[in-house]
């Protein structure tokens, strides 16, 4: 993980959703390293990592907007501010989603309403906490399934991560005066618990690697190092665009 010395984020307050392992772990702990305040929310336990941490950890389902509001309304009164949205929690369900003419509904109604709803709600929590301080900075997750199709599609999965990139894109354009920046991050094939069939199969790992131009696959901190890029001052002139940190896969 890089340290450079212009990732300073003491006295800052974030909230990560999907904050429980993968991605979402390793930038929360990215962020409470340079100095954050972090309230994470996910269905899974807390992890072991974030004890002793300025870490506040919600075990909830972020499909739960009362919920949701309670934390939110708790981040903003404890710290006065929120400067950080991190839209990382998402679904793939392997054998339930398929092709659109093949899908049971309420398994595309759940991919949704996970993937994209709950985003779309925490963002339109952010911003006008955001508003109050000064402006902010968000970063969505997508996948490099937004850009194409499959042979073996996961129809709802796709769209979801999709119209993640015309989320970011239209936070990005309607709250620009109000110093809200948001971009996504596209990850390319990596290993998270989302990935967990292949966590024990070195085989399969190494020929997926063989398919990527940097010969590897993605890593959680990867897309932490991206995220912070995002939240930094370093990218302060960055918004309503894309990160694609993939190996190349997209260059096939």
């Amino acid at each position: 993980m890089t340290t450079n010395p212009i990732y300073n984020f003491n006295n800052k307050t974030a909230i990560i959703t999907g904050a429980g392992g993968g991605m979402g772990k390793e930038i929360t702990l990215a962020l409470s390293k340079f100095g954050a305040k972090i309230y994470g929310i996910d269905l899974k336990e807390k992890p072991k990592e974030y004890t002793n941490l300025n870490i506040e950890y919600f075990q909830e389902d972020i499909t739960k907007f009362d919920k949701i509001d309670l934390i939110f309304a708790q981040a903003f009164e404890e710290t006065k501010r929120l400067d950080y949205l991190a839209n990382v929690a998402g679904v793939l369900l392997f054998g339930k989603d398929k092709s659109l003419v093949d899908i049971d509904l309420d398994v595309y109604d759940q991919v949704i309403n996970i993937n994209l709803k709950a985003s779309t709600y925490a963002a339109r929590k952010a911003i006008p906490l955001m508003q109050k301080t000064g402006g902010g900075s968000m970063v969505h997750i997508s996948s490099v399934q937004a850009y194409r199709g499959d042979p073996v599609p996961q129809d709802a999965y796709s769209q979801s991560k999709a119209a993640i990139l015309n989320l970011s894109k239209s936070i990005a354009m309607q709250f620009a005066k109000d110093g809200i920046r948001s971009n996504t991050i596209v990850p390319g094939l990596t290993l998270t618990p989302l990935q967990d069939r292949w966590k024990n199969d070195k085989e399969t790992q190494s020929k997926i690697a063989n398919h990527i131009p940097l010969g590897r696959l993605g890593k959680p901190e990867d897309m932490a190092d991206g995220t912070l890029f995002l939240f930094s001052e370093a990218s302060s002139f960055i918004t309503g665009t894309e990160l694609i940190i993939d190996g190349g896969l997209l260059l096939h």
